[in-house]
């Protein structure tokens, strides 16, 4: 069972997600905010196994989700956090990332009508997972694609599929139904991409969502 904390300040969001959720046997929701002090305290009162949360709420209605994940880290560093964003902000899940991937995942508020796809980061969270949402990191690729000193120019387009398809947190063998591909196929674009972008040292855990995010930290290519 994961325990859940929603924070969202729309009556009507929050009430969806919650309705939503309800027809999950593995989801209970343990509490409910509206604000940022409002989530933290429900944190540290019920101990969650996730919280999910917009990242905009009040008080000041700009990076309350994104800066609840980043003090969560140190108060709750086993609470898994998915933040959900109504658009496209590469910085911000650049920044969700900063302190390391684990446990964090960056969705897009359109995913609310896609059940699938918000509880699977739920769920990869909740084990320390990470997921971040397919158009951000199209929007990252694209950006970064476009510098001069991309480590992504020595990637082939196959090894750019790939990549995307397992930064949204797919396993290989997601990735090899999606690309019509041999697991084995996968697994060998897998091995050549992490050796260009220079984490084939990496611990495999992490990798994944590193292969995206580390390359993707300078934020004035975005």
């Amino acid at each position: 069972m994961i325990s859940l904390v929603v924070a969202e300040d729309s009556l009507l969001v929050r009430e969806g997600i919650v309705r939503l959720l309800s027809g999950y046997e593995d989801v209970e929701i343990v509490g409910i905010a509206v604000d940022l002090p409002q989530l933290l305290s429900a944190v540290d009162d019920s101990s969650p196994n996730v919280v999910l949360t917009d990242i905009r709420m009040p008080p000041t209605g700009t990076d309350e989700g994104i800066r609840a994940a980043a003090e969560l880290r140190g108060r709750h560093p086993d609470v898994g956090v998915v933040v959900l964003s109504q658009y496209v902000e590469p910085a911000y899940a650049l920044s969700l990332f900063d302190g390391g991937s684990q446990g964090r995942a960056y969705l897009l508020k359109e995913r609310l009508s896609e059940g699938s796809q918000l509880i699977d980061a739920i769920r990869a969270v909740a084990t320390g997972g990470s997921v971040v949402d397919p158009k951000v990191v199209e929007t990252l690729v694209n950006a970064r694609a476009r510098t001069r000193s991309s480590p992504l120019e020595h990637l082939t387009p196959r090894e750019l599929e790939v990549l995307s398809e397992i930064a949204q947190g797919k396993n290989n063998a997601a990735v090899a139904a999606s690309l019509v591909l041999s697991e084995r196929a996968v697994e060998k674009h897998i091995n050549s991409l992490f050796s260009k972008l220079g984490l084939s040292e990496e611990q495999s855990v992490h990798r994944r969502v590193k292969a995206v995010l580390l390359y993707l930290a300078d934020r004035d290519t975005v």
